[in-house]
């Protein structure tokens, strides 16, 4: 994963990104999403989201 080097006065230092399931029990979504902005997120279907071994 590529990260971005920040400095000092980078206003993603004040970046508040989260991650959870979402869904109404018969289609679920992974959502990742950066609550300090509007309209920042992104979600994919929980069956074709990466798992957590797989990120290593």
């Amino acid at each position: 994963m590529a990260t971005h080097p920040s400095g000092p006065d980078d206003p993603a230092d004040d970046a508040e990104v989260m991650g959870a399931v979402d869904g109404d029990g018969s289609s679920q979504e992974y959502v990742i999403a950066d609550i300090s902005e509007d309209g920042a997120w992104l979600s994919v279907h929980v069956d074709d989201a990466p798992t957590l071994p797989a990120w290593r």
